[in-house]
């Protein structure tokens, strides 16, 4: 493994003199206060200022003041013009410039590119205060500002948009963030590691278009070096036959339809996939090796390319081996350096230990921000995960390597939440991060883990090199829930259950203690062929989980309940994976109460294969077999529609797509069927698809009216949701709970 310097082990900035601010100052007169001239840096974010530790532009302030540099906020500025770009002064070294902490197509715009009128990282919630793009328009201005500044750029949208990448919203491969903002520098990835190099290396006049060497960036550079050695992407991953995977979606107990046991052929698809990765080795020698990646110009024009291009990206994520991408780009070319080698748990300490304030600036008044809202009482204990979900951008931003905090820094977090944060009442809403129990997991051989490959540690299979031991995370619930001044703690992260089923201590402490009537995780889908496009784990080992949290919540006497997630419209899927997956949901009891369709983010390799129709999670060729892409709004609104099967509003469009897919005996009133042949009588649609009777002698002659599950009447109601309702879906809130946080709310139908 390589190694690196110590985060905060450079020799200070001469302005540490000034010492550590209450808040970033976002003002002339905050700054007159402080005794500051001047700012060495200024951040430019689309998001409000909340000065805690989940909100990226905080804890990149944070860890630049903590290297001695004065560092300024200008949040969420009035782009039409440079003049709120100047309001703290000129930088002394740079502008550092983010969207925020989502991107900002995604934050305006819904899977449907429909305009949001909202902002969760807003005051009061208020839409339209970040423009498009907002990393390439405030580059710009900046660059209005002072021309003769640096700007380096970062955050997550210009992390996902570091190579040629696919635009959902404007249909076609644009150009990496880099060349279109004009920008001098990009960091990518959780970056503190980069941040403190390249703000020292400036501090000492060093230009940063000059900073090849620093892992976690990207440059634009005019020739290629000629002492490296030049590795063309097909001989990484050569396109060739797509090899064939065994069935990778029941439970490695069960049996398969020939009474053969799963546990041979997951076994068998394990080993596939590791031999597949493992030999992929940068190639001896002395010279340093670049991968030049196929350029701008032929993935825009090749999907097969594209698609290539993808992998080969996906293959160089590991810090430990990955070597530096080129792709040129017209004349000149972008220079990717390997992924930063990931924070020791000290050095994750360290930052977690930086002053936050933990509560947005006062400027802010009594404006209430969302997203503060929802994370003021949770703690974030890792980073990373080595799940490699397909449509999922936290491995190319965050990386596979799972970055752990230590117990005794986790439990002081918990002790500032309890006495510093307003209006807490005992409950810590989250213990978790991208997942909620990777928590010091890793690969059992450091050896292993520096020549891996693997796209995911646990798909198709949980690799038998993996650490499967919860133990750390149960022993930090235990010893965080015996705090004085605690009285819960919840675990609102999404679970990884086909993990915790190799836990059971673990899932039965979790159950026993640390679920507030819900627990939300995410099947996405019951049917093979999606489910193989999104590397995710089969209905198998849902049912698994699902029998260990049932059977723990009857033995604590408690009454809880799985939120399911599910995606429709992911590449792979078919109206009759939607039509199965919707005869699923009926037949165990669950109604969708928000749905979500498969959302394009850039440089996820579901996104790869929703605009080349090919499957970059194996390698492609030109004869390569086509992957089937829902587009189109009707298809999409469609598989949304099989989600919401119980809603009258999507009967109609139901029924027309089942008597096309020749599965006319789906519809009727039967528990069988999926949807009812007429409108209830009381609909707005009623007059327009019938309301009548249907014809004498089928099921009894009910009319529509009735169709809907009956429900208990008001006397015989039980306490809480039935069993089965899903809540929420795709929100990214945790469950519902009345406003002590502890009982679940009624649902009221």
């Amino acid at each position: 493994m390589h190694t690196a310097q110590r985060l905060f082990s450079h020799p200070q900035y001469w302005a540490e003199c000034f010492g550590t601010a209450e808040f970033l100052p976002m003002s002339r007169e905050e700054m007159d206060q402080l005794g500051w001239d001047s700012c060495d840096i200024i951040i430019i974010s689309g998001d409000a200022y909340v000065d805690h530790p989940s909100f990226g532009m905080a804890v990149i302030g944070r860890s630049w003041e903590k290297q001695g540099f004065r560092v300024g906020i200008i949040a969420q500025p009035d782009w039409s013009s440079k003049e709120d770009f100047m309001r703290l002064g000129k930088p002394n070294l740079f502008y550092a410039v983010s969207a925020g902490n989502m991107d900002s197509m995604i934050n305006r715009y819904t899977a449907d590119r429909k305009l949001r009128h909202d902002d969760a990282y807003t005051p009061n919630n208020e839409g339209g205060k970040r423009p498009d793009r907002a990393v390439l328009v405030y580059t710009q201005r900046c660059k209005e500002a002072f021309s003769d500044v640096p700007v380096l750029i970062g955050g997550i949208e210009a992390s996902l948009r570091r190579i040629a990448h696919y635009d959902y919203w404007s249909d076609k491969v644009r150009r990496s963030v880099l060349f279109d903002s004009k920008a001098d520098l990009l960091v990518y990835g959780n970056a503190e590691r980069a941040i403190a190099e390249i703000a020292h290396r400036a501090s000492r006049g060093e230009a940063m278009k000059d900073m090849l060497d620093i892992r976690g960036t990207a440059a634009i550079i005019s020739e290629l070096p000629g002492d490296w050695n030049a590795k063309d992407s097909t001989r990484v991953d050569k396109p060739g036959r797509v090899d064939p995977i065994p069935n990778p979606y029941h439970y490695a107990d069960e049996e398969n339809s020939d009474g053969s046991s799963c546990s041979t052929k997951s076994q068998a698809a394990n080993d596939e996939v590791e031999e597949q990765v493992l030999h992929i080795l940068p190639s001896p020698g002395s010279k340093q090796e670049f991968i030049l990646l196929p350029s701008y110009e032929k993935v825009r024009n090749d999907p097969v390319l594209y698609a290539h291009t993808s992998r080969v990206l996906h293959l160089e994520t590991n810090p430990a081996n990955a070597r530096t991408l080129v792709q040129k780009h017209g004349e000149r070319y972008l220079w990717v350096s390997p992924p930063a080698i990931p924070l020791t748990t000290e050095e994750m300490d360290e930052v977690f230990d930086l002053p936050f304030q933990r509560i947005p600036h006062p400027a802010y008044g009594s404006a209430r921000i969302p997203a503060y809202d929802m994370i003021k009482f949770s703690v974030n204990i890792m980073r990373g995960c080595f799940g490699g979900c397909s449509f999922c951008s936290i491995t190319e931003h965050e990386g596979r390597w799972i970055q752990s905090r230590s117990e005794d820094s986790v439990i002081r977090e918990i002790e500032k939440i309890r006495d510093m944060t307003p209006g807490f009442t005992g409950t810590i809403s989250d213990l978790g991060g991208p997942t909620a129990n990777m928590y010091h997991l890793n690969c059992k051989s450091e050896v292993i883990h520096a020549h891996c490959r693997r796209l995911s540690c646990v798909y198709p299979t949980i690799c038998k090199n993996l650490k499967t031991d919860h133990s750390a995370t149960t022993q930090l619930y235990r010893r965080a829930r015996s705090l004085p001044g605690v009285k819960r703690i919840m675990i609102a992260s999404g679970l990884r259950y086909d993990l915790a089923v190799e836990d059971p201590e673990y899932v039965k402490e979790l159950v026993t203690h640390h679920v507030g009537g819900y627990l939300k995780i995410a099947p996405e889908h019951s049917e093979d062929g999606p489910l193989s496009k999104m590397m995710k784990p089969g209905m198998g080992t849902y049912d698994k989980f699902k029998e260990m949290f049932d059977r723990f919540s009857r033995e604590a006497g408690k009454e809880q309940y799985l939120i399911p997630y599910f995606i429709a419209a992911h590449p792979g899927t078919t109206d009759e994976d939607m039509m199965n997956l919707a005869l699923w949901l009926k037949s165990n009891g669950f109604r969708a109460d928000q749905v979500q369709a498969f959302y394009p983010s850039p440089m996820a390799s579901a996104t790869a294969m929703y605009h080349s129709e090919r499957d970059p999670l194996h390698r492609v060729n030109y004869k390569t077999s086509k992957v089937v892409i829902p587009k189109g709004e009707r298809q999409r609104r469609l598989h949304k529609a099989f989600l919401r099967y119980h809603d009258p509003d999507n009967w109609p469009m139901l029924r027309e797509a089942l008597e096309r897919m020749g599965k006319a005996h789906l519809i009727g009133y039967g528990k069988k069927h999926l949807v009812p042949p007429t409108q209830p009588a009381n609909h707005p649609s009623a007059k327009k698809y019938g309301s009548k009777l249907h014809p004498k002698g089928s099921q009894g002659g009910k009319p529509a009216a009735k169709a809907k599950p009956n429900l208990p009447s008001s006397g015989t109601r039980k306490k809480g949701p039935r069993k089965g309702t899903i809540l929420t879906q795709h929100t990214g809130l945790p469950p519902r709970q009345s406003g002590n946080g502890s009982k679940p709310k009624r649902k009221r139908r």
